[in-house]
């Protein structure tokens, strides 16, 4: 799994939408960033005031508390590498042969699921199946990082803060409604579940698919996928339109990474699926 701009491009216009309350006047001075482990307990202090001062509950503003400074997390920051191959390395080093011969078996196993997702999205299974595959091997790889705490040191780094911030607010929001355990393990960056969505995408197109009143992007597939569906409908997917590159669903596969190779491999990866 890697991150790169995916996932969370429309992050920082939607912040608004998460906190309704305004932060009162004479709030004391914002939580300052920092590039060393040095200052994030205080970071978090401070940053736990402003939370509580947008409202954010008590469960959350606890989970905080036993927030790390994730190492792991910021090497990964530093170092993403892979997106740097070329198109037919990338393929070979994600195992794109084999997330093909397994999808489809996944889509002739789960066919009525499929189905029922393109009627309501318009999305095929090949997409699905291919982002699906390549994020966490069907649900197999989930990550092994803390998810809160990795956000927490992206929004306290000062290299992307903003930006991790607004995903911050997300994760704290879903830990207040039950969506997000506070000990939830994903990937570097705090993706979630089986096809790694950051946190600011799970509130925005995030889907309850299996109907059991909380959206678990880790342990349901079905909302893992329906909420995959969404997004990329989200982006602006056309029912019935082709997804490789100069067609009108390619964009849609844009907005899920920005990475030209990721695109090009699930067009590829999805198109052998689908047949």
């Amino acid at each position: 799994m890697a991150f790169l701009s995916r996932k969370g491009s429309m992050g920082i216009f939607f912040a608004a939408a998460l906190t309704a309350l305004v932060v009162p006047a004479g709030l004391a001075q914002a939580a300052q960033c920092g590039n060393t482990a040095g200052g994030y307990s205080t970071w978090v202090q401070q940053f736990k005031k402003e939370a509580a001062a947008r409202g954010v509950g008590r469960r959350a503003l606890s989970a905080l508390d036993n927030t790390r400074y994730a190492t792991k997390t910021i090497y990964a920051d530093r170092n993403q590498k892979s997106f740097k191959l070329s198109l037919d390395q990338f393929m070979k080093k994600r195992g794109g042969q084999a997330i093909i011969n397994r999808g489809r078996s996944m889509k002739k196993k789960n066919a009525k699921l499929f189905a029922s997702l393109e009627r309501r999205y318009g999305v095929p299974a090949g997409p699905l199946i291919a982002i699906w595959g390549m994020e966490t091997g069907f649900g197999k790889f989930l990550g092994n990082q803390n998810t809160l705490s990795a956000v927490a040191t992206l929004a306290y780094d000062c290299r992307r803060s903003a930006y991790f911030t607004d995903h911050l607010y997300a994760a704290l929001k879903l830990i207040d409604r039950g969506d997000l355990s506070p000990d939830a393990i994903g990937a570097a960056h705090g993706e979630i579940g089986q096809t790694q969505f950051l946190p600011l995408n799970v509130l925005r197109f995030g889907v309850d698919g299996d109907g059991n009143g909380h959206i678990d992007m880790a342990r349901s597939r079905v909302d893992a996928l329906a909420s995959t569906a969404n997004f990329l409908r989200g982006h602006g997917w056309q029912p019935g339109g082709g997804y490789q590159p100069g067609q009108v669903n390619f964009g849609a596969l844009q907005g899920w990474n920005s990475a030209s190779v990721y695109q090009q491999a699930i067009a590829i990866i999805g198109k052998e699926i689908d047949g």
